[in-house]
């Protein structure tokens, strides 16, 4: 790996914005075909550059302002559905069990109250 350049001698922090010195551009071989399809740019291209009017700083923050909420509002959502899923499985299981629970013991009662009406009528006779 011995390359003409040297290691920096200092690396820089995630905070930092580097200004990097520009390397002259040595674009790889692709093929007659792709590289005139890349090299041309088509006229829906040209004509789309033509029209879109350059962006103010307010603009700019506006528009990844939006992308970025419109990002933390589907991962909310997943995560929201994700969590909440348990949440309402487990209390949905609860109402149920309870009133399953509520449901046979009225019918334990009703059932009693049947029986002894019967048992009355048949000894009264």
């Amino acid at each position: 790996m011995s390359g003409g350049s040297q290691p920096p001698g200092r690396v820089p922090t995630l905070t930092e914005v580097v200004v990097m010195p520009e390397a002259p551009a040595v674009p790889a071989p692709l093929g007659p075909a792709v590289e005139a399809d890349v090299m041309a740019p088509s006229p829906a291209d040209s004509a789309a550059a033509q029209r879109v009017p350059p962006m103010s700083d307010e603009q700019l923050i506006q528009r990844v302002l939006v992308d970025v909420q419109h990002q933390v509002d589907l991962m909310l959502e997943y995560r929201l559905r994700e969590v909440l899923t348990a949440i309402l499985t487990r209390a949905a299981d609860g109402v149920v069990r309870d009133a399953r629970a509520e449901l046979a013991s009225t019918l334990r009662d009703v059932v009693a109250r049947a029986v002894a009406q019967e048992l009355s009528r048949h000894r009264d006779r």
